[in-house]
């Protein structure tokens, strides 16, 4: 059963569906949308269908309403056209029911400033101000993609990995349900210890500037610094750190850790202790801590689908970069603990699955796959091994990697094959797809830094910018197809621990964490492993890859494997 939900103020209007979409009863307005929407959930438990997640679920968790699925028409929207070669188009429900309707198709509104929970929180989601678009047109685009789903076109010089139709069904869920799992964490929030954080602080900046400059240790570093140059620099100027060294004799590129660390000069070593407490004060500094931590809880808005590869990333507060150091203020309430988990190998695993290679498949049969691949084709050497795999996942072809790749490309000729046609229909401008359809953005919106200004196009064939879009599209079939594995893992996990006092706190890439009472801890643990058994079923069936999980239980962050 489906119920369609568009909201208005504080209420909204709702209709029963058919699971094929179309009406199975009459549009029903109503005062209280919340109210509403938790008697039909408690009664029906149908999947809502509704235009934006981010949108709707926050107000419907905060009145305590928490629903089991959804169809999230937005992230849907987006997929399909990235499926249909229509990659960042307007993807809202406005711009999908304006094409569908052969109108001009708006804008996506501007994204919203990050909110510290300390500010606007509170009061953020109590009612919709917008226009509510009709029930008629939010069913309508549901058919339309429906039917899209079913009938995807075929791309010139796409890398085709999976029958597309089911894998973007299946896709659509998962994103959906990683919608829901997203909201409810991010409100949820992660425990976090304000005190263990300063203390953590003060140990190792020292106290506070009174006046809002540097902390002790920094400005301690920056004068060691200036004697061991001889000069006055500001440690946080690339610029005049390289005239320094250039005046020294040094030549630099870059101030960049892994260059500092081949010199052998006496500004070295404090250079590089203070850009680590530098990052620290800036990133997660007394700032961040009055910012974004309230109540005993970080509170982040995850955005599901955030980067290109289908991985999560989050606004405002850094979430998926908190150092390990910082890690120590992530501790469990009273009573409580921590089951953290972490796929290990995940991308050479998913390699293993994808590509069909037997060969590797039973190598990834293994707890330890590097270790197996050693003694089946690299004489034990575990290292030229792990050498290997990840080079040719990440277009690593020269230098000390070509000899390793050359006995992967002997022994594990599928998975070598896979890689490389993938990379080859990127550096010609061609799209490739993950296993369950996501399909990575054209040449035109591709480029990061250091390829030419953002935007420009890719040469069609060769050059530098064809062969960095090459490394980009190997490694996207499987950096992507490990998101959804992860995905998949995240959905199945929320549904198993119904009825648990347990909540999810946090998910990044290939690990995920879930607070709960400590004599709920084993079955955490057990519903944990098996979400990950369930989601390499799902998506890859019969195979002989495992994705081993190693789950720790413990009461800080910092101490989880």
């Amino acid at each position: 059963m489906l119920v369609a939900v568009t909201p208005s103020g504080a209420g909204g209007r709702l209709r029963p569906l058919a699971d094929d979409g179309t009406p199975a009863g009459g549009e029903e307005h109503v005062a209280d949308l919340a109210g509403a929407v938790a008697r039909v959930e408690s009664r029906d438990r149908p999947r809502w269908l509704w235009p934006s997640t981010a949108e709707i679920y926050p107000r419907l968790v905060r009145a305590g309403v928490r629903v089991e699925r959804c169809h999230d028409l937005e992230l849907a929207e987006a997929l399909l056209l990235g499926a249909e070669g229509a990659w960042g188009a307007p993807r809202t429900l406005a711009a999908a029911s304006a094409r569908l309707a052969g109108r001009p198709v708006p804008p996506d509104p501007p994204a919203r400033a990050a909110e510290p929970p300390g500010l606007s929180q509170d009061s953020l989601f109590d009612a919709f101000d917008a226009p509510a678009v009709p029930l008629d047109e939010l069913i309508a685009v549901y058919h339309e993609q429906r039917r899209r789903i079913e009938a995807l076109p075929e791309l010139p010089s796409a890398h085709d990995l999976a029958p597309r139709a089911g894998g973007m069904r299946t896709l659509v869920a998962a994103e959906s349900a990683g919608a829901l799992v997203a909201v409810e964490m991010g409100l949820a929030g992660l425990p976090w210890r304000a005190d263990v954080h300063d203390t953590l602080l003060r140990e190792l900046l020292g106290p506070p500037s009174p006046v809002g400059g540097p902390p002790a240790r920094l400005a301690e570093l920056g004068a060691r610094l200036n004697d061991a140059l001889g000069q006055r620099v500001h440690p946080d100027s690339p610029a005049e750190l390289l005239r320094a060294f250039a005046r020294a004799g040094i030549m630099l590129r870059s101030t960049r850790k892994w260059e500092l660390e081949h010199v052998e000069h006496p500004a070295v070593p404090i250079l590089l202790e203070y850009k680590e407490l530098y990052r620290l004060w800036v990133a997660h500094g007394w700032t961040w801590l009055d910012q974004w931590v309230a109540g005993g809880r970080f509170r982040a808005e995850y955005i599901p689908g955030g980067v290109v590869s289908g991985r999560w990333a989050t606004r405002g507060g850094g979430a998926l970069q908190i150092p390990k150091i910082v890690r120590r203020a992530v501790v469990a309430d009273p009573g409580w603990t921590f089951v953290a988990a972490d796929a290990g190998q995940l991308e050479p695993r998913v390699l293993a699955a994808v590509s069909g290679d037997r060969r590797l498949a039973r190598a990834a049969a293994e707890g330890d796959l590097y270790a197996a691949l050693a003694a089946d084709a690299f004489d034990g050497d575990r290292a030229k091994a792990k050498i290997a795999l990840l080079g040719a996942m990440y277009g690593q072809t020269g230098g000390n990697a070509a000899p390793a790749l050359a006995a992967l490309r002997r022994f594990y000729p599928a998975a070598w094959d896979l890689v490389e046609e993938a990379a080859r229909t990127g550096e010609s401008g061609g799209l490739v797809r993950t296993w369950l359809g996501r399909t990575c953005p054209p040449a035109s919106v591709t480029w990061r830094e250091g390829y030419d200004e953002p935007g420009a196009e890719v040469e069609s064939r060769g050059g530098a910018r064809g062969r960095a879009r090459g490394r980009f599209t190997r490694n996207f079939v499987i950096q992507g197809t490990a998101a959804e594995w992860a995905l998949v893992l995240l959905a199945r996990l929320r549904a198993a621990l119904t009825g648990y006092r347990a909540e999810l706190v946090f998910f990044q890439h290939d690990e995920v964490m879930v607070h709960c009472p400590r004599p709920e801890a084993e079955a955490v643990a057990a519903a944990v492993r098996a979400a990950g058994e369930e989601a390499r079923r799902l998506l890859f069936g019969d195979t002989e890859v495992r994705f081993p999980l190693d789950v720790s239980i413990v009461e800080r962050y910092s101490d989880a494997k």
